[in-house]
């Protein structure tokens, strides 16, 4: 990293240990973030699900090419480690080491690769944790009112499972929904169960990482025939509303998640370029505030929060026939279609 950009990581890291104190004019002292050492970079990896004629098919892509996972373990020697990547990721402490090997196998050899495959939802998450008003800008142009970081908690909320749809899947706005947008987010994918994690070993959970496209209808989310002024459940869970892929990616492949760029298009026009760097809760504080409630499982998902640049911030919302393409580095691109005929057209 160039030392203009590491010093501006360490500046802005600084300023989000203070935030909420500018927005209200508070002063408090805060802690210096911990952000826990990560291994070195291994074989690049990522596994995924394709379309077969007998279902979908575990694929493990290592640099560019695209291998059946079955086959390839077979020829390799890995058997043990092959099963579909929701299997995989719920067993991930007993199938790594094996699938690292595989991959590095994979590397080293000439072998036919698979022609550009069609790619389906990877796996299915056990469970959809989402980190509200997260990033610094974000909070801003949604014109959230934070405490001082010290005085508050991660706002987590859940989205249902049954929202989740694959790449090049259509997001489907229900006729009751008029202001539908997006939210991209690099999204934590558990590999071992914990409760009542420290901070310092909340890593060690982390089995790798996916991209979380957090489509929320901001319409849906705000109630005036209640005294709860939100709705998060009927904001964000529209069936269609989580789509996510288009890959899973180790841990380990990735490095630092703190210091990963992501950002979205729609019509090819960019809306949001961030940088993980910009998280008021980290992921590693994410993860163990969620543990002091609930036991985390293998399988579970955290979208982790959103940079700035959603539609609510720009007065502009998606429309029937737009595309979405969400991107986070190391991992890669997740697009979707929007069908909202009751909406006007889109310049797709």
């Amino acid at each position: 990293m160039p030392d203009v950009a590491a010093q501006s990581l360490v500046d802005r890291r600084a300023a989000i240990a203070g935030i909420g104190a500018g927005l209200l004019g508070l002063v408090a002292p805060q802690p210096a973030l911990s952000f826990q050492k990560v291994d070195p970079p291994m074989t690049w990896f990522a596994l995924a699900a394709r379309a077969g004629s007998d279902g979908p098919r575990p694929t493990i892509k290592v640099g560019d090419a695209f291998h059946d996972l079955h086959d390839a373990a077979a020829v390799h020697g890995f058997a043990a480690v092959a099963g579909d990547v929701t299997t995989i990721i719920r067993d991930w402490e007993a199938r790594r080491e094996g699938l690292f090997g595989l991959a590095r196998a994979l590397a080293d050899a000439s072998g036919q690769a698979l022609p550009a495959p069609r790619l389906l939802t990877p796996f299915e998450p056990r469970r959809i944790f989402g980190a509200a008003s997260n990033f610094i800008e974000h909070a801003e142009e949604m014109q959230t009112k934070l405490a001082a970081k010290a005085d508050s908690e991660p706002y987590i909320f859940l989205k249902t499972v049954e929202s989740v749809v694959g790449p090049d899947e259509t997001v489907i706005v229900p006729p009751q929904v008029s202001r539908p947008d997006w939210e991209v987010e690099l999204g934590v994918v558990l590999g071992r169960a914990g409760k009542n994690v420290a901070v310092g070993e909340a890593h060690e959970l982390i089995a790798g990482y996916t991209i979380v496209n957090d489509v929320s209808a901001r319409d849906r989310t705000r109630r005036t025939d209640f005294p709860f002024s939100h709705d998060w459940f009927r904001g964000k869970s529209f069936d269609t509303f989580t789509p996510l892929g288009p890959v899973f990616v180790p841990r380990d492949c990735l490095g630092d998640p703190h210091d990963i760029r992501l950002g979205l298009s729609v019509n090819e026009a960019s809306m949001q370029d961030g940088n993980t760097s910009e998280m008021i809760f980290n992921i590693y504080e994410q993860i163990a505030y969620l543990s002091t409630i609930l036991e985390l499982r293998a399988g579970d998902v955290i979208a982790s929060g959103t940079p700035a640049g959603v539609g609510m911030g720009r007065g502009v919302f998606l429309k029937d026939g737009d595309v979405m393409r969400a991107w986070v580095a190391g991992v890669g691109e997740l697009v979707n279609p929007v069908s909202a005929p009751h909406l006007p057209r889109g310049a797709a």
